[in-house]
Order: structure tokens, then C-alpha cells, then sequence
């Protein structure tokens, strides 16, 4: 497949368009520069593919083949951001037509729940607030049609989207459309005592739960985003943006594993907000009054939450430097052109396992700052890794104490560890 897209014919707007002018264009450049980058990986960590010139000197294509796939990574790199900002340029048409479908779905439900019993004022209320709040909707997608759309205020600064924020939406929603079911059911009431039972509805005795799961949810969306940002500038957490939001993004981790933390509070809230719902249609007449019991379960799981965000991350650290063997060699100490290797724990950030990232990682040995070396292996990458890399001891390190420190690709840095280099 990858070499199939990689040596496919291009052309200017065509099929394979690449130029980036147009979605599909994007789309295309960015999946062919991916196969073209795959291709190269693989030959290289085969042995094939090399030049005549470094073909016979390992230092030599050592130094050659990780440049040969930088290039290709940063070429992958900016096709991705191509990529994603046209998805975010269509996606704003795609959530109003699932708003609108959200809309067409009530009516059907509605139009079926009614045989038998009737149309009554509540089912008319209940799908004019669905059409304004669709229609708030709609006019905000357009408004932030290069952001998103809709989705715009729960994309996080990185690039992904934020699951507390989602959340937060969701409840502000379900409240504002039961809000505006019961304006429209006291302005089509006609009779006095309905108009003071409306009233009724709206207080705070009979929506305590939901109001209470309301502000929990909204203060755990503002206080995430702070301490998510206090940590990334104390360096204590590592983020690196993405190239487009994703659906995934709401039960995941920036690595893209299931994040239990994420899942349980998704999952719970979604729950909860059916419930609601459903008390809604049965009740039409005042806010949903969530159970306690329910409701102090969305409040752990909220707080289970922003507790794992408080334990996510942590510093990456070098734990130890020694000389790196390779078969055949003798025992000797560290001295310039000799490869080190780096032990520790962090070093690749959650996110940053394309090669593009991995190219940005730089370690200072004294006052030089070395490149990282990509080596390929099939499938990979066996250098750099989380736990452990190695680099080369350049010529300029004088001979002497020299202090070794770690730059992740996210900017952060690890502690600095003191080695000795010979002549």
C-alpha cells in the first residue's frame, strides 16, 4: 500500500492532487507524503537505498540516513497541518448537518410518540427550542468555520479535543434547551395557574441536582485548562499539538491509549444527561430533577477526573549516561566520537512519536548541542526512545567534566548529569 501511494502518478488537481489548494488536494499530498516516508523508512532499515558515496562507510550513512529522513518527516509534517487545517475548514458544515439531523430525529420521534396520544403544546415547545438552539448552533459554525465550527470552544490549545470542555458543552446545552422548552410552554400558556406552575418549575428545590452537576462540570473545565497550562510552563507536563482534532481525543490520552480517567467521565455524564433527558419528556413542565444520588456520582467521577490530570505527566529525567558497546569492542571510557548512551524516562513526549517530533529532540553535551539520529528498524524506530538514546560525542566537547541534558520535543528539559570525557 505505502509503496503503491508513493510512486502513484500525480496530478494538478486531479485524483492525487498534492498542491494543497483544495481539501482533497490536501487530503492526497499528505497520505502520499506519509507512504513516501514509510517507503524510505523501510529501505533504509533494510539496507537498501543508500548512495555509493556513504554505502561503504558506516559513520558515513549513519549521518547520512538520518538527515535523508528528517527531511522526508518535516515534508510529512507540513502536508499533516495542510491536512488538518482543511478538515477544519469543512468540518463546520458537517456539525450542522448533524445538528439539523439531531433536529429531523426529535421531530420523528415526537410525530411518533403522538399517535395515539395527541400533539400537544410541550412537543410543539420542546421542537422550537430545538430549532433555535440548532439554529445558535448553525450560525456558530459559521462564524468559526476555520476553527471547527461548533466544535471550536472544545479544541484544545493543542490541537485535540478537550474532554472536560465537551462535557461542560453538553450539560450548558441540555440546561439551555430545557430553559427554553419551558419559555415557550409559558408563552403559549394561556391560563394563570399553568403560568405560575411554569414558574414554579424553574426552582431551585426541584433543579438543585442538575444546577449542582452544572457548575461542577463548567468549574472543572475552566480549573483543568489552568492546571494544564500551569504545568506545561513549570515543565512538570509534556504537550505536543496535534495535526487535527479527533473524536478519539475525548476517551484518550495525547498518545492515543484509553485514558481511564476520560472514559469514566464521559461515559458517566453521557448517562447522566440521558437521564435527564428523559425526565424532560416526562416532565416538560420544570427543570429535570436529578436524583442526588446521580448527581453526586457525576460529581465523583468529576472529580476522579481532574484528579488524574493533577497525576498525569511529570519531568523527563536522565538517569544515568555510559559508553555505548558495540560487539568486538573493548571496555574503554567515554572520549569524543564515541556514541553515549542516555538512560532515563520521558524522553518522548505522549504525541510525539512520528518522526518529525522524534527529529526535534537535541541533546547539550557541555556547550554543543547534538542532534538525536534516527535509526530505522522495521516498523519504527529503535532511536531515539522513551527510556533511552544515544547519541554521538562530537570533536568541539572539550575533554574534561562535561554536563549532559536532554530537550524533548515538546521544549522540556531534563536534569543535567555530569560524565567524564577523555582524550
Amino acid at each position: 500500500m505505502a509503496v503503491q501511494e508513493a510512486r502513484g502518478g500525480v496530478g494538478a488537481h486531479g485524483g492525487g492532487c498534492t498542491c494543497g489548494d483544495c481539501p482533497h488536494g490536501a487530503r492526497a499530498g499528505h497520505r502520499q507524503a506519509v507512504a513516501a516516508f514509510l517507503l524510505k523508512r523501510d529501505e533504509f532499515a533494510a539496507g537498501h537505498g543508500l548512495p555509493a558515496a556513504v554505502a561503504h562507510s558506516a559513520s558515513a550513512s549513519r549521518q547520512w540516513v538520518p538527515e535523508e529522513l528528517t527531511q522526508s518527516a518535516e515534508l510529512v509534517a507540513e502536508r499533516g497541518r495542510a491536512e488538518g487545517e482543511a478538515w477544519l475548514a469543512r468540518l463546520w458544515r458537517w456539525t450542522a448537518y448533524t445538528v439539523w439531523a439531531v433536529v429531523v430525529l426529535l421531530l420523528l420521534v415526537q410525530a411518533l410518540t403522538a399517535v395515539g396520544a395527541g400533539w400537544s403544546t410541550a412537543r410543539t415547545a420542546g421542537l422550537l427550542a430545538a430549532v433555535l438552539v440548532a439554529g445558535a448552533l448553525t450560525a456558530a459554525s459559521w462564524l468559526h468555520r476555520a476553527r471547527g465550527g461548533a466544535l471550536a470552544p472544545v479544541i484544545g490549545e493543542d490541537n485535540r479535543l478537550s474532554t472536560s470542555r465537551a462535557v461542560a458543552a453538553g450539560w450548558v446545552l441540555f440546561v439551555a434547551y430545557a430553559v427554553l422548552v419551558l419559555a415557550g410552554r409559558l408563552a403559549a400558556a394561556s391560563d394563570h395557574t399553568e403560568r405560575d406552575a411554569l414558574i414554579a418549575g424553574l426552582d431551585l428545590a426541584r433543579g438543585a441536582g442538575v444546577v449542582t452537576v452544572l457548575a461542577v462540570v463548567c468549574g472543572i473545565a475552566v480549573l483543568v485548562r489552568r492546571v494544564v497550562g500551569l504545568r506545561v510552563l513549570g515543565q512538570r507536563l509534556q504537550k505536543v499539538r496535534a495535526d487535527r482534532p479527533r473524536a478519539a481525543d475525548l476517551l484518550t490520552d495525547d498518545a492515543g491509549r484509553g485514558a481511564f480517567t476520560d472514559i469514566q467521565y464521559v461515559v458517566i455524564s453521557a448517562v447522566a444527561l440521558v437521564f435527564a433527558a428523559v425526565r424532560l419528556a416526562r416532565r416538560p413542565d420544570q427543570l429535570p430533577d436529578l436524583p442526588w444520588g446521580l448527581a453526586v456520582v457525576v460529581l465523583v467521577s468529576a472529580a476522579t477526573y481532574l484528579a488524574g490530570k493533577y497525576a498525569d505527566g511529570g519531568r523527563p529525567v536522565v538517569l544515568s549516561v555510559v559508553r555505548a558497546r558495540e560487539a568486538g569492542d573493548l571496555d574503554a571510557p567515554i572520549r569524543t566520537g564515541d556514541d553515549i548512551e542516555i538512560r532515563g524516562a520521558g524522553f518522548v513526549p505522549p504525541g510525539a512519536q512520528g518522526a518529525d517530533r522524534l527529529a526535534r529532540m537535541r541533546v547539550r553535551i557541555g556547550p554543543v548541542n547534538v542532534h538525536v539520529p534516527l535509526v530505522p528498524v522495521a516498523g519504527g524506530f529503535s532511536n531515539p526512545m522513551d527510556a533511552a538514546l544515544t547519541v554521538p560525542v562530537p570533536a568541539d566537547v572539550e575533554p574534561g567534566r562535561v554536563e549532559v541534558q536532554v530537550v524533548t520535543a515538546a521544549g522540556v528539559e531534563t536534569n543535567r548529569y555530569t560524565i567524564d570525557v577523555t582524550e
